[in-house]
């Protein structure tokens, strides 16, 4: 399976650095990641996002919370680009599903990726809801169920076997939390994986020895030793 890189970021200065590796093959962000990289403008903050990436897929959210101003919102992030995906939560913040919108959107060929996903439920629901033309990325939250003594693996194995039948269907790996996480996606058969800069980084210098790791992290040992003038 040959897992797709997306990088998960929202610094402009950062996305042109990414926009030109040809492991990055699409982006992510979200309303957090804007705020942090200093966004005021939602919409003009977007565009300019997307007139750095205009041929990679780009995922972008919208923050409203209930049906009608989501909607709203979602088709107008679709106008803003060809390559936008319109993110959508699988719930609202009072916990209702999503479905109505995420029908009528996927119904009107809107390419949506719905995040906070957390379970193989979760996918079977969406799955009832959307044809089988329109591109849909399902974004699982792995991380985020790790870090509260969940394991994710389980939900993967079910949502991509749930989503085979679907070849307008992509299952994303979201909120890694180290390198590894990438060969346990590939491994799984997810379509996609959405890494923050850092972590991209480390995938790329894949490869090294044991006898390489071991060497390197003595070596920075005796350097910061050194560095703090330790006597015994």
């Amino acid at each position: 399976m040959n897992t797709k890189i997306f990088c998960d970021i929202a610094e402009l200065d950062q996305i042109k650095k990414f926009n030109k590796k040809k492991i990055v093959k699409g982006f992510t962000t979200n309303p957090s990641l804007m705020r942090k990289a200093g966004a005021k403008n939602y919409k003009s903050y977007s565009k300019k996002i997307l007139r750095i990436c205009r041929n990679k897929p780009v995922s972008l959210e919208v923050f409203a919370d209930e049906y009608s101003e989501m909607k709203i919102q979602a088709m107008q992030i679709n106008t803003w680009g060809r390559n936008v995906y319109v993110k959508v939560p699988i719930v609202n913040s009072k916990g209702k599903f999503m479905g109505r919108i995420i029908k009528e959107l996927n119904d009107q060929n809107l390419k949506l990726n719905i995040t906070a996903v957390y379970n193989a439920k979760q996918t079977e629901k969406i799955l009832k809801l959307i044809n089988k033309k329109t591109n849909v990325i399902i974004s699982i939250f792995a991380g985020r169920a790790a870090d509260v003594g969940k394991d994710p693996v389980p939900e993967f194995v079910k949502s991509i076997k749930l989503a085979e039948k679907f070849k307008n269907v992509e299952i994303l790996w979201a909120s890694v939390r180290e390198p590894y996480n990438y060969l346990q996606a590939k491994k799984l058969g997810c379509h996609i994986i959405t890494v923050p800069p850092a972590i991209i980084d480390k995938i790329e210098n894949f490869g090294k020895s044991f006898d390489q790791l071991t060497k390197e992290t003595v070596k920075a040992f005796l350097v910061d030793s050194e560095k703090s003038n330790f006597k015994i």
